[in-house]
């Protein structure tokens, strides 16, 4: 494996030499003195879709020639290598019904459904929209292709397609690499997609950050060191090394710059170095010296063997340099698809020559703008730019035919994908044998992808100990929910101070235990936001296989629950003798524990919440609501014998019913022959023991079995959480 890193080269953020701006995108007579000869050249620059399954697709760039027996790659005599990767789709077509209200696992802004993007508006819009209508194309190893548009044009929607994120029901068409169906679990391990928000914890630095996600990617066979290595690598290819040790930062602690950021968002992406990168606009957001950096970055990741598909809303004069293959979209339709060197020969031949001095993708973007608002649209655009392409996909195959060089995959997929291995492409889970000659070949023969690159405990200890540091470094957090505790401990036992064994005394421990008892539930409510914020973390992890949603669930409960011991501590020192509570030290443990288990049910609950509701304040009304209707049904306000037969399937559900009897009897069964002052003196000393629980009707179950019902509880919501993870995290649009 350190060849693999030695192959890898460190590529530095240029602004000049050969990354400055075409020649044909050069303004005024520099570029005009080029249009002659980009017509009487034009097989050189045309790059074709595919147009069907198993088409021949052709690109009259240098190309190499095939793999020998012995695996040794031969060039062509110009010295290119060979193109490995094709993911070429074609006719892709996507409607969509009018959106849901609410959709918990999707966000409006990445499902682009305004009406707006159906052509003819009005009453189409209201059946359905139209989002991608016949969008064909290819995309190839060591090339940025970029898809730009309006707003609604079909960007995100596109990109989505192509990475499996649409389910496929709903998606017409057909997505291939190398010829062969692409979906399924081969793509979630060879491709990564960066969204378009930078979903990041914010109080773990730049290096620790992608250091978790090289300990989630990249397999454990591989050695602590190495992966430090790599870590080193990405940070030098991304330009990081300066903000290597500053955190990330959020809207209350400055940390990294905008562009760091979504520098950041792209390495812990790549840190497995996927054969094909998504990325739903990378640049949206930044400066201009910023986003080029960025797309910088994105060019040196596909020369080094990737296929990179992004979106971009507007890109500048050095950006477009940087950009190999151009698909511009109207409304779910393409209107041009080829490098950005053809763009002044095609408005030129459309009737709308690029008037010098003007950025090609500007005047392309803003005449698409002014055929939208007339009633034919872009109609005609389209349908020249289809016959555009046929006319030269016929002079590129004639002379193909003349050449004999047609630009094809090298390789089989499978094969491609193990010599791609082979390589030094880090791909999760991959693992190579290299044999007794350790030649590529021999890699390349038995090299193997696994659906995750590590085994489930060690998920869990990765995931475990990112969430403990990004805690330990917001304390206060903690220390809020801890003082709310502790408070809410004083007042009651200030409030119920040395109970006597009065009547009255027993009323009011009945009172201090429902209020108790309750204080803890809703107190747990403070875990509702964690999931929440880390939610499309989550997704975004989750979507190509960074670890298992299994992991994540015992993960999540593994850090909550040292917390929860502290605050039981707490809870049960403050009030179990300031009240007068029975039971001597064993009475103490059982209180100790009971408030530990409803802290854990509690716990449990709220987490199960955070995975079904959509928001913050939903997800606490729906807390209040709930543990309202579990304190109102558990026995203390009215007896399980009396309550109504309809609702008394609601008390057997009640959170709170369990700790409360369990309570009750550690209190009023502690003491067989404990005696309580009754009425006047005369009945002074009468026993009563466990007449008050026989009065509530809270012997049902004994305190061990409401003890152990309670912390079922807690498990049982935990794994309702991770049901849906399972059923609502599938990335996928409908």
């Amino acid at each position: 494996m350190s060849s693999s890193f030695r192959s890898r080269r460190t590529l530095p953020i240029e602004e000049d030499g050969e990354d400055a701006p075409r020649a044909d995108l050069l303004p005024g007579h520099q570029r005009s003195d080029r249009r002659s000869a980009s017509s009487t050249n034009l097989d050189q620059h045309v790059v074709l879709g595919s147009h069907s399954p198993g088409h021949v697709v052709v690109d009259l760039r240098p190309t190499a020639a095939n793999v020998d027996g012995g695996g040794k790659l031969e060039l062509d005599p110009v010295g290119r290598m060979p193109v490995h990767f094709v993911l070429a789709f074609h006719d892709l077509t996507y409607n969509v019904g009018r959106p849901r209200r609410m959709a918990f696992w999707r966000r409006s802004r990445h499902v682009e459904t305004d009406a707006t993007t159906a052509r003819g508006g009005g009453a189409r819009a209201r059946e359905g929209a139209l989002l991608l209508d016949g969008v064909s194309g290819e995309a190839r190893e060591g090339e940025i292709m970029a898809v730009l548009g309006a707003s609604g044009a079909g960007k995100t929607t596109l990109i989505d397609a192509l990475a499996d994120r649409i389910q496929r029901d709903s998606l017409r068409g057909a997505v291939t690499l190398n010829g062969e169906p692409l979906g399924g679990r081969m793509l979630k391990v060879i491709s990564a997609y960066v969204m378009q928000d930078d979903l990041l914890y914010p109080m773990l630095t730049v290096a620790e950050t992608l250091m978790y996600s090289a300990e989630f990617r990249l397999p454990r066979s591989l050695s602590a060191s190495k992966k430090a290595t790599r870590v080193q690598e990405l940070i030098d290819q991304l330009g990081l090394r300066a903000a290597a040790n500053t955190i990330i930062g959020d809207e209350g602690r400055r940390g990294v710059s905008g562009g760091e950021r979504r520098r950041v968002s792209i390495g812990i992406d790549i840190i497995h170095d996927p054969i094909i990168l998504f990325l739903d606009e990378p640049t949206s957001g930044l400066d201009s010296t910023s986003a080029f950096m960025v797309v910088k970055v994105l060019q040196g990741i596909a020369k080094s063997g990737s296929v990179v598909i992004m979106s971009i809303h507007q890109p500048s004069y050095r950006i477009i340099g940087l950009i190999d293959r151009l698909m511009f979209l109207s409304r779910g339709r393409t209107v041009y698809y080829g490098p950005p060197a053809s763009l002044p020969l095609f408005f030129s031949e459309f009737g709308h020559p690029i008037p010098d001095g003007q950025n090609p993708v500007e005047f392309a973007l803003d005449h698409v703008r002014q055929l939208e608002a007339i009633p034919e649209g872009t109609d005609e655009l389209v349908e020249f730019s289809k016959a555009w392409r046929e006319k030269a996909l016929a002079r590129a195959v004639s002379s193909a035919a003349c050449t004999g060089r047609h630009d094809k995959p090298s390789l089989p997929l499978k094969e491609a994908i193990r010599m791609s291995i082979a390589r030094g492409k880090l791909v999760s889970g991959a693992t190579t044998n290299t044999g007794d000659n350790g030649t590529a070949a021999a890699a390349a023969s038995t090299a193997k992808v696994a659906t995750y690159a590590n085994p489930w405990w060690a998920e869990v200890w990765v995931l475990a100990r990112r969430a403990f540091t990004n805690t330990r470094r917001t304390p206060e957090l903690f220390l809020i929910r801890l003082a709310t505790v502790v408070v809410t401990a004083f007042i009651l036992a200030t409030v119920f101070w040395r109970l006597d064994n009065t009547p009255k005394g027993v009323n009011e421990r009945f009172g201090f235990f429902a209020i108790a008892v309750s204080t803890m539930f809703y107190t747990s409510a403070d875990a509702l936001p964690v999931f929440l914020v880390e939610r499309y973390i989550y997704l975004r992890e989750t979507a190509h296989n960074a670890y298992r949603r299994s992991s994540y669930t015992v993960s999540n409960a593994i850090v909550a629950f040292p917390p929860l011991v502290a605050l039981s501590l707490a809870f049960t020192a403050i009030t179990f003798f300031a009240v007068g509570l029975a039971g001597g030290a064993g009475g103490f443990l059982f209180f100790a524990l009971i408030v530990l288990a409803s802290f854990w049910a509690g716990s449990g609950f709220v987490t199960f919440l955070s995975g079904v509701v959509p928001h913050v304040i939903i997800g606490y009304t729906v807390v209040v609501a709930g543990l309202a209707y579990f304190l109102l049904l558990s026995g203390f306000f009215i007896t399980r014998d009396r309550i109504p037969s309809y609702w008394i399937w609601l008390h057997y559900l009640s959170l709170i019913k369990y700790p409360y009897e369990a309570v009750m009897q550690n209190e009023f069964g502690a003491e067989a022959g404990r005696c309580f002052m009754r009425g006047v003196q005369m009945f002074d000393g009468t026993p009563m023991a466990r007449l008050p629980v026989e009065t509530k009707a809270v012997t049902e179950l004994g305190k061990w079995s409401c003890l152990w019902v309670t912390v079922a509880w807690g498990f049982l919501f935990r794994a309702l959480f991770y049901l849906t993870l399972v059923l609502g995290s599938r990335n996928r649009r409908r």
